[in-house]
């Protein structure tokens, strides 16, 4: 149950529903302020010159809305979409059957883009800058070369994580865009219109209950939003209250400050496995009993920004927030520390 309200990588419980919830617009996207008026600007000005919008990367942090902002950039330039991931994309026939498909102007859309194989990515760059794709037909002495012209097309990029993006093919995206966490008072009004498109009666201070523990993440904020309604409907009158959002977050084991099990799982076992760190992330990754992958991705961006957790180059150490948020003395822990 906790792993499937926190854990933004995980789709297979989005509903059909959750499709309805997405935003149409970039007037109906609610937060991001300072990317939606960057995005604005630059789609206003493809249009106005009926020219394919430059190539875009998201990046940032699983569930915050990479994917819809997509979706939008092709519906604001009034074209169709292709989504695929880099994962799936296995040869460079697949890229290629992908690309000849697009029409004039067309967004295609690569989620985990840093996932794309190293021999697809080369067919990629010719794409992005020359609208080209050069092919290899054949093998041996017979092979040759053969160039194929695409039509102007707007790759859209999103990855969790930028740094492993390859240089050439950062470079050749000319509107790169951060996606941060959302602030409480904008998952207030996603929780708000989420409930309104599902018909669940809730009460602003409820929303609000809902978005401070929602790690600051939209995905997060309306799994939660189901799984009380849940509770709502079983254990209250079904109008989602502060009270009501408060004892079903509790019975979750969501705490004030939006941290599940999990994330005091690991902040704990660093803490009193590890006298508070360092400790490296295949250690951890070994003694949470989590993957590494998530742990980078999922849990410990959020536990950085709290200011639970901190990197350095020797491994993770715990911060004296995270003593105090699970009632350790931190002077004792540095004396306990200082022992070894």
């Amino acid at each position: 149950m906790d792993k499937r309200l926190i854990d933004p990588h995980i789709l297979s419980d989005e509903t059909p529903s959750e499709v309805t919830l997405r935003p149409k617009s970039l007037d109906e996207y609610i937060g991001q302020e300072e990317l939606k008026r960057n995005l604005r600007i630059f789609i206003e000005a493809a249009r106005s010159r009926s020219d394919a919008l430059d190539h875009v990367l998201f990046h940032g942090s699983p569930g915050l809305g990479k994917t819809s902002l997509a979706h939008i950039i092709a519906r604001e330039l009034d074209v169709n979409i292709t989504s695929t991931s880099g994962p799936v994309i296995e040869k460079p026939g697949d890229l290629a059957a992908i690309l000849t498909n697009l029409k004039p102007r067309d967004v295609l859309f690569i989620d985990e883009i840093h996932r794309l194989n190293h021999v697809v990515e080369e067919i990629l760059y010719p794409a992005m800058e020359d609208f080209q794709l050069d092919l290899v037909i054949g093998q041996g002495p017979s092979a040759r070369t053969m160039k194929i012209n695409l039509p102007p097309f707007t790759l859209v990029g999103a990855t969790t994580r930028a740094g492993l993006l390859t240089p050439p093919l950062r470079e050749r995206f000319g509107v790169i865009l951060r996606v941060d966490f959302y602030k409480p008072e904008e998952l207030q009004k996603i929780v708000m219109r989420s409930a309104r498109l599902l018909n669940i009666p809730t009460e602003p201070d409820g929303a609000y209950e809902i978005a401070r523990r929602a790690r600051g993440t939209p995905r997060v904020a309306n799994r939660i939003l189901r799984r009380v309604r849940d509770y709502a409907e079983v254990e209250a009158d079904g109008v989602i209250t502060m009270e009501v959002a408060k004892r079903a977050l509790d019975m979750l084991e969501v705490d004030e400050e939006g941290l599940d099990k999990m994330d005091r799982h690991i902040i704990s076992t660093i803490i009193n496995k590890f006298n508070g760190g360092p400790i490296g992330i295949e250690t951890l990754s070994a003694a949470v009993g989590e993957e590494k992958d998530t742990l980078e991705d999922v849990y410990e961006p959020f536990l950085i920004l709290k200011g639970y957790l901190k990197r350095t180059p020797r491994g993770r150490v715990a911060t004296k927030r995270a003593y105090e948020h699970l009632g350790i003395s931190f002077e004792e822990g540095i004396q306990q520390k200082s022992l070894f």
